[in-house]
């Protein structure tokens, strides 16, 4: 059995008397590529901001590589090797690509351990992206598809463990989302990454994901292959309102 790089036990995060995750469980696997998906307001990202330190449990477990690191901010998750990306991309705009992913490398990935087929440099990681001639460009003179791209690249400067990729295929053309769903089943199959996708492309994530978690006014309503949750009567007739695989 593959190891278990992330556990959420009956996560529950309250905002007063507003209930955005409601006892969610959930574990990833070493190299897993996992899709959640679940109509606006359903608590994807804010169950994200827990698995990632931003936003602390009112009640639950976290877990990382066999810490409990529950209540601990996002530094410690990151030194643990969780990194993520948001919905807007959180680049530095005067800083040059290149001294992006630099940034991450020399903070928030010195303290970890090189994984398989670790980078060697910011560059490096830029040319897996398929960004490399933008390496002295500024992060603010990027498209929004590039800027993207260059926070993955931040991330992976942080050699994680799992990458949390938050609704990457927004405001990406058709070509685009293809592209990049492509270059996350790239980072999982050539860097064994644990990969955790949030995504409103709901077609392209079934077909590039392995296992698919739904999320439904807070609780876990669906957690299995894509075949068997595009056909679960509670997940069409609560969100997906037809086949879509």
């Amino acid at each position: 059995m593959a190891e278990t790089v992330v556990a959420a036990t009956d996560v529950t995060v309250r905002f007063g008397g507003l209930v955005a995750v409601d006892h969610v469980s959930l574990e990833v696997a070493r190299g897993e590529l996992l899709g959640i998906i679940g109509p606006n307001g359903a608590g994807k990202t804010t169950f994200f901001h827990a698995l990632s330190g931003v936003v602390r449990p009112t009640s639950g477990r976290l877990v990382v590589a066999g810490d409990d690191l529950t209540g601990r901010p996002a530094h410690v998750f990151a030194r643990h090797g969780v990194a993520r990306t948001f919905q807007t991309p959180r680049v530095f705009r005067d800083m040059t690509a290149e001294a992006n992913v630099r940034f991450g490398l020399e903070f928030a990935g010195r303290g970890r351990p090189a994984g398989r087929d670790a980078f060697a440099d910011a560059r490096s990681i830029l040319d897996f992206l398929g960004i490399g001639a933008a390496a002295g460009v500024p992060a603010g003179e990027l498209t929004p598809a590039r800027q993207r791209l260059l926070e993955i690249g931040m991330a992976l400067g942080a050699r994680p463990r799992v990458l949390l990729l938050d609704e990457v295929a927004a405001g990406l053309t058709e070509a685009e989302v293809e592209s990049t769903a492509a270059l996350i089943r790239r980072v999982r199959d050539e860097l064994g990454i644990a990969v955790v996708w949030i995504e409103h492309a709901v077609r392209v994530l079934m077909r590039f994901v392995e296992r698919v978690v739904v999320l439904h006014q807070g609780r876990k309503l669906a957690d299995g292959t894509p075949g068997a949750v595009a056909a679960d009567r509670d997940v069409v007739e609560a969100y997906l309102g037809e086949a879509v695989i």
